[in-house]
């Protein structure tokens, strides 16, 4: 059976857009063509598409999923290549995890500056915000940690990380004192 490529899009639940990305980058092979030049898809191109999105669904790279893929091409191939790349995946996501919890953190810290409203100009989610020492945060890009513990003469006193006895309590504070504590 064959297929147009607004056929193969509406099959598979995928923008026509990106059906041609995955042939450009070789993800899918090119199609055969009809007579008037339109892309012609088969039953194969389907599951092959599914499979691609089903990777892209659980947030596995084009590069990777371009492995596996191969993979499926060789079914007599080691598997243990798939279940190494699956584990670097989930070392990724746990990183990924980590990182959201710090930033939840420096969230809800944020948020305790300013728990009644008021202006907007005595806010003390926006000072947090406007300053980088303040808050604690690392600038997008910035190392691979989320976060960073404040630094400066200013840090101690005015961080919205330092606790009522004083002590930091910064999220890599926090994740270094778990750490210690193991």
């Amino acid at each position: 059976m064959s297929m147009n490529i607004g056929e193969l899009a509406a099959l598979t639940g995928c923008q026509v857009v990106t059906i041609r990305y995955y042939e450009k980058t070789g993800l899918l092979a090119a199609p055969a063509r009809s007579r008037s030049g339109y892309r012609l898809y088969t039953d194969r191109d389907v599951d092959r598409l599914r499979f691609i999105r089903h990777c892209r669904d659980h947030d596995i790279a084009l590069s990777e999923i371009k492995i596996l893929l191969d993979l499926q091409e060789a079914p007599d191939h080691d598997c243990s290549v798939v279940s190494e790349l699956v584990d670097r995946h989930i070392r990724k996501v746990e990183e990924r995890i980590e990182s959201l919890l710090l930033l939840k953190e420096q969230l809800v810290r944020l948020r305790k500056r300013c728990p009644h409203g008021g202006p907007v100009a005595s806010c003390g989610i926006m000072r947090g915000l406007t300053d980088r020492e303040l808050c604690g945060c690392r600038a997008a890009g910035e190392g691979s940690a989320a976060f960073e513990a404040p630094e400066g003469p200013r840090a101690a006193a005015a961080s919205p990380c330092t606790g009522p006895d004083g002590r930091d309590e910064s999220p890599i504070a926090s994740a270094l004192h778990i750490q210690e504590a193991s």
